[in-house]
C-alpha cells in the first residue's frame, strides 16, 4: 500500500483551507464535472470521497452549481461501497454497464459518495487496528472527512446539505448527523447541514428481525410451520439482545436469515419477489461492478487502490456493534436539533421491512410522536398511480414506497424524486 500513501499525501497537499475552487471540477469517469480525493481521518485510516457536480439535462438552464443542494450518500453493509453500489447501481449518472441512467440524482443535486467506514470501497487502512469498531468512531471519521472536504471546496460551506443513508448506512447516518450538527451549532465546523434521511435503515435491528416471520406469513411467502421456525429463531435473537450479548445476537441474526432462506426457497432479502444468489460464485452483476471499479473507474480517477479489497474486514470489526440500536440517536435528532428527519421504506423489502420500521418509528421517545401518529397519511399520486404514502409532523416525515424493495431510489425513482424535492425544500410542511 506504499504507493497509495504517496498518492494521498500528494493529493492532500492541495486541500488547504481557503483554496478557491473552480466549479467545473475535473474530468473523471465518463462525462460530467467531478472531484475526488482522500482524507486521512485517523493515522493509517484513509477515507475516499467522490463528488459529482449537478448536471441538469436541461441545457437551456443557466445555474450556479453551488445554488443546488449537496446530497451525501452513505451505503450500507457495513462494507458496501457508496462509490460502487450507491453510485452505479442506484443514483449515479451511469449504470454498471457505463450507460447513462434515466433517473439520476445528479440531474438535480450535487452528490457526494463517501466510501465509509474506512476499508470500504476505495477507502483503506494501513493498519488492521484502525478499522472502526463502533458507530461513534464511524461518525467521528465522517465528520473529519467533511472538515477536509469543506476545506478543499469551501463554496459548499453555505450550500444546504442533506445526508441520505441506506440500510446500515442509515444507522451510520444517524450518529454522523447528530455529531455534525453539534459541531456545526458549536462553531467547530462551518457548514449548512439541513437534514438526514434513513432509507430502509438498520435503526432498530431487533424490530426488523421480529417483523420477519409475521411479514412473510402475511404476504403468503411462508406457511404456519415456516412462520414458527422463523419466529423461534428470531426470539433467540431477542433474548441475546435483551442480555446485551451483541456478538451472540449477530450470530443468531445470521442463523435466522439462514432459516428464512431454507423455509422460503431462497427468497431475496432485498426484494421478496426475487430469488437470492446462494451459489459460491459472485452474481453477474457483482462481477460486472467489480470489473468496472477495478479497471475503468480506477484508471479514470488515477487511483492505485483495489476497490473493495478490505470490505470483509469492515463487517468483522463491527460484529459487536451490528445489532445495537440507534433509536436514541434518532430521538436526539428530533428533540435537540432543527434538522429535517425523514424515514422511507420499500414495500417489498424484507431485511428492513416496513412493519419493522413502523414499529420503531411509532415508539420513538419524541414529545410529538402522538401528533405524528394522528397526522393524516397522504397518498403520493403520480400519473394517476399511487406510488406510496407520506405522513409527517413538524420536522419528521415517513414515506411508504410502493413496488420497491431495499433499493428504493432504483426501484421507484418517481416516488423517490417526489420525496427528495420535498426533503430538500426550505419548507417544513
Amino acid at each position: 500500500m506504499e504507493n497509495n500513501k504517496n498518492y494521498i499525501e500528494t493529493n492532500l497537499q492541495t486541500t488547504q483551507e481557503g483554496q478557491v475552487h473552480e466549479a467545473e471540477g475535473r474530468n473523471g469517469f465518463k462525462s460530467g464535472d467531478q472531484d475526488w480525493g482522500y482524507v486521512t481521518v485517523r493515522p493509517s485510516a484513509h477515507m475516499f470521497w467522490w463528488l459529482y457536480y449537478v448536471n441538469s439535462p436541461n441545457k437551456s438552464v443557466d445555474y450556479n452549481v453551488f445554488d443546488k443542494p449537496l446530497i451525501i450518500w452513505l451505503q450500507g453493509g457495513p462494507g458496501g461501497s457508496s462509490t460502487g453500489q450507491g453510485n452505479f447501481e442506484e443514483i449515479g449518472p451511469f449504470d454498471i454497464e457505463g450507460q447513462p441512467r434515466n433517473h439520476t440524482w445528479v440531474n438535480d443535486y450535487n452528490v457526494l459518495f463517501i466510501d465509509n467506514p474506512v476499508g470500504t470501497g476505495f477507502s483503506y487502512v494501513d493498519d488492521n487496528s484502525t478499522y472502526a469498531s463502533n458507530n461513534y468512531q464511524i461518525a467521528k471519521d465522517l465528520v473529519r472527512c467533511m472538515h477536509k472536504f469543506l476545506a478543499k471546496i469551501p463554496e459548499f460551506k453555505k450550500v444546504p446539505t442533506y445526508i441520505v443513508g441506506q440500510s446500515y448506512g442509515g444507522k451510520m447516518a444517524a450518529e454522523f448527523a447528530l455529531l455534525w450538527y453539534q459541531n456545526q451549532r458549536n462553531g467547530m465546523i462551518v457548514s449548512n447541514l439541513k437534514g438526514v434521511a434513513f432509507g430502509d435503515s438498520w435503526i432498530s435491528p431487533i424490530s426488523s428481525v421480529l417483523s420477519w416471520a409475521p411479514f412473510l406469513l402475511n404476504t403468503g411467502l411462508v406457511d404456519t410451520e415456516g412462520y414458527k421456525k422463523i419466529q423461534d429463531a428470531a426470539q433467540n435473537v431477542k433474548r441475546a439482545v435483551k442480555k446485551r450479548n451483541w456478538v451472540e445476537a449477530t450470530d443468531l441474526w445470521d442463523l435466522t436469515e439462514v432459516t428464512i432462506v431454507n423455509v422460503t426457497g431462497e427468497i431475496d432479502f432485498n426484494n421478496i419477489l426475487e430469488k437470492i444468489n446462494t451459489s459460491n460464485t459472485d452474481s453477474p452483476r457483482q462481477i460486472s461492478l467489480n470489473h468496472l471499479m477495478n479497471n475503468k473507474v480506477n484508471k479514470a480517477l488515477k487511483l492505485n487502490v483495489t476497490w473493495n479489497s478490505q470490505s470483509g474486514e469492515v463487517f468483522k470489526n463491527l460484529v459487536g456493534d451490528f445489532m445495537k440500536p440507534v433509536t436514541k440517536i434518532v430521538t436526539k435528532l428530533l428533540e435537540k436539533s432543527d434538522l429535517k428527519v425523514v424515514v422511507y421504506t420499500g414495500q417489498l423489502d424484507l431485511i428492513v421491512s416496513t412493519p419493522g420500521t413502523l414499529s420503531w418509528v411509532e415508539n420513538v421517545k419524541w414529545q410529538y410522536i402522538k401528533n405524528w401518529k394522528e397526522a393524516k397519511r397522504i397518498p403520493i399520486i403520480i400519473n394517476d398511480i399511487i406510488e406510496g404514502y407520506v405522513k409527517g409532523f413538524k420536522n419528521f416525515k415517513m414515506y411508504w414506497m410502493n413496488r420497491a424493495g431495499h433499493s428504493v431510489p432504483l426501484e421507484n425513482p418517481l416516488a423517490t424524486n417526489k420525496m427528495m424535492k420535498d426533503f430538500t425544500s426550505d419548507v417544513i410542511s
